[in-house]
């Protein structure tokens, strides 16, 4: 069989350059590719944050549709922006090999600001969260749009820096040079990952992409994932997550956390596991900061987020 492997992808430059990098890899396991973009609804609504729209893989559901309707056989996407639950008929083909895992805030001169006030500008709940936590006298100003706009709004406005995702400004070389690593701050769930859906029952396309697949990522954002999802949390609630594999002595060492929208409050849990233990590491870790108080939490999340 000689099919064409069509990929969807959304059309900003990383999102290319992320369907690209899998473009390539196909071909040189020997499959043909076409490169199919597709504009979504995250990338067109920009002057509202991203809870206010009441819609969780607002960056997903355009390629999922063009998916189910036989436009592309696959769609690519930074894992983090995926919704725990796939769309009935489409399933996770392939997790690649992770990138880097850490937030980083690009600043403009001087950081003095970060021992006063300041105001920093972020479209993530869990950055705004955590970053609210450690620095309560600062401002967060809502940031939108693709990595290249967000760089541009930094340049055009005057905050004092704004939080991106290490890996996505690396892949498309636009990491500057006054940038500091936010190594304190707990990443996305699947943060630094990229992840190939498609048609369940496209064995062809299944077993391509597998070829693809990360096991250790795999695991890892697996546990992460799972976490988010016991607490119910879309891309909307501001939970974090990291789990890393330690190949020394095959254990697993997961950090989560848990936030108000305002950073006050902060259920944070902490664990190191063997390896045979990490199928529902991410539930007992989630169930756990739900006993704690984050059932409250999550409730009183849920009620800020539908207004």
């Amino acid at each position: 069989m000689n099919k064409i492997i069509r990929i969807g992808t959304r059309d900003s430059e990383l999102a290319l350059w992320q369907a690209n990098t899998v473009s390539k890899k196909l071909n040189d396991l020997g499959y043909k590719t076409q490169i199919v973009p597709v504009k979504s609804d995250g990338d067109i609504i920009l002057d509202k944050p991203l809870y206010e729209l009441g819609i969780t893989g607002i960056f997903t559901k355009t390629l999922d549709v063009a998916m189910i309707s036989g436009k592309v056989d696959i769609a690519v996407h930074s894992m983090k922006d995926v919704p725990t639950a796939l769309p009935q008929g489409i399933v996770q083909g392939a997790v690649l090999k992770r990138a880097n895992i850490l937030d980083i805030l690009v600043h403009k001169g001087s950081t003095d600001f970060l021992e006063t006030n300041g105001t920093i500008a972020t479209g993530s709940l869990r950055r705004k969260a955590q970053w609210l936590n450690k620095y309560p006298n600062h401002k967060v100003e809502d940031l939108r749009g693709n990595v290249n706009t967000r760089m541009q709004k930094l340049k055009d406005n005057d905050w004092n820096g704004a939080i991106f995702a290490a890996a996505g400004l690396e892949r498309i070389n636009l990491k500057p040079t006054e940038f500091i690593n936010l190594d304190w701050m707990i990443p996305a769930p699947a943060q630094g990952a990229m992840m190939v859906v498609a048609m369940e029952n496209d064995n062809y396309v299944l077993d391509a992409v597998a070829q693809l697949n990360d096991i250790e990522t795999e695991i890892c954002t697996h546990i992460e994932r799972q976490f988010l999802r016991t607490l119910e949390g879309g891309c909307t609630a501001p939970i974090g997550a990291i789990a890393k594999y330690n190949e020394h002595d095959d254990t697993i060492h997961f950090k989560g956390v848990l936030l108000s929208i305002d950073g006050k409050q902060q259920f944070e849990i902490e664990k190191d596991v063997s390896i045979e233990e990490w199928k529902k590491l991410g539930f007992f870790a989630a169930k756990e900061i739900l006993e704690k108080g984050g059932s409250v939490l999550m409730t009183e999340l849920r009620s800020q987020l539908k207004k």
